[in-house]
């Protein structure tokens, strides 16, 4: 246990773990939607069997996940953030040396062990571990400087891929990792675990959750994958959707790269407006800015820059409420391993969707793409609502 005199400060601890966030995004998530073009030309593999490897990647990443959640609950996060940068690396190394594509679908295997040891889920859980209820501004101001991911990793991967090949981009992502990720995570945060709740000293209760804890933990668990499944396909498909609407890749990662922006922007607002109103409301107003963006999107609205803008704000503030929400409802002490728990159902909607909304892309085009979008934007809202109503309702 650390005392509270020995907590790493939390300025610190928020600015080496938002870089290292921003790097791991970069050079895992947001890798393909530059990459997979490149890949497939020089492989002659399909698109789709391209983009299958970050499927593979997310699977893997939540299988791993709850194991995660249930180790730093007990030892701290420190050494599993650093694992995970190593993970990466390692897995990009192997990435970029694949010849044939069981060699690359195990080098996506091995990132996602990584991903799942290394990314926003087990971030979240060692902060909440560390810090506990005092963490909702650590967790927004962590996503503020991870949400420029796209917009610093997408120019920079498309000016590595275009200079140097995709090979080499993949191991200069590996490099970032060993060279900044892991001394960050071992010089920055502090071994073993401690959950600073205002009650401390308290008696720890057990991972166990009431009848109404439950149906609100299933209808959030709902809400966060259908949010990160359109993550997903996002993430994965923008810059090829756009392409396909006629934009050249420069521009279309010119519009791409607005999505840090506004995730950063939303995600201030955030840190510094959240303290007054409880994070379901911040889950309502996300699932609603993403139906919005991916109405403008498939209905082929002038302003593809705002539908853009939209979407990343949207995100933004739904990726704090993904980790803001479970701790205010469900406390800290049981954070760690209830962030495991959502993160494996997350993780495999992130890891089915890239690939089966790929096989859309190539069967229908971007409208099929963004009326999937918007089927599951708008479907999203009314579950938001009616977890508010139950949250409202025990609260």
């Amino acid at each position: 246990m650390i005392p509270s005199e020995h907590l790493p400060d939390r300025r610190v601890v928020a600015t080496a773990i938002g870089v290292t966030q921003l790097l791991g995004w970069g050079a895992t998530f947001y890798l393909v939607g530059v990459l997979a073009p490149f890949i497939a030309r020089d492989t002659g593999w399909t698109y789709a069997s391209v983009v299958a490897g970050i499927s593979v990647g997310l699977f893997v990443a939540g299988l791993v996940s709850p194991r995660v959640g249930r180790f730093i609950s007990s030892h701290g996060g420190r050494s599993v953030l650093a694992i995970g940068a190593l993970l990466i690396a390692a897995g990009l190394m192997l990435l970029g040396a694949a010849r044939n594509y069981p060699i690359y679908l195990a080098a996506w295997a091995v990132i996602g062990a990584g991903m799942g040891a290394g990314l926003y889920d087990a971030a979240f859980s060692t902060l909440g571990n560390i810090y506990g209820t005092n963490a909702r501004r650590l967790i927004a101001a962590i996503t503020m400087i991870g949400g420029f991911a796209g917009t610093v990793c997408w120019p920079l991967s498309a000016y590595l891929v275009e200079q140097f090949g995709w090979r080499e981009t993949c191991f200069a992502y590996a490099a970032m990792q060993i060279a900044v990720s892991l001394p960050l995570h071992l010089l920055v945060l502090p071994r073993g675990p401690r959950v600073a709740t205002a009650q401390d000293g308290a008696p720890e209760r057990p991972v166990h959750l009431q009848d109404g804890e439950r149906v609100i933990f299933a209808l959030l668990a709902v809400v966060v994958t259908i949010g990160s499944a359109f993550l997903s396909i996002v993430g994965t498909h923008l810059l090829p959707l756009l392409q396909a609407r006629g934009l050249d890749l420069a521009l279309a990662v010119t519009l791409g790269a607005l999505v840090g922006p506004a995730q950063v922007g939303a995600r201030m607002f955030e840190m510094l407006a959240g303290g007054h109103y409880h994070p379901s409301w911040t889950m309502l107003a996300s699932a609603t800015l993403l139906a919005v963006a991916a109405v403008m999107l498939f209905t082929g609205l002038p302003s593809v820059a705002l539908a853009i803008a939209l979407y990343g704000a949207g995100n933004g503030i739904g990726t704090v409420a993904r980790g803001a929400l479970p701790l205010a409802v469900f406390g800290a002490d049981r954070y760690p391993v209830l962030m495991g728990q959502l993160a494996l159902p997350i993780l495999i909607a992130m890891a089915a969707s890239p690939y089966l909304s790929g096989l859309a892309f190539e069967c229908g085009g971007a409208d099929w793409t963004f009326a999937i979008l918007m089927v599951l934007g708008v479907g999203n809202v009314a579950l938001a609502v009616t977890l508010r109503a139950l949250i409202a309702r025990r609260v």
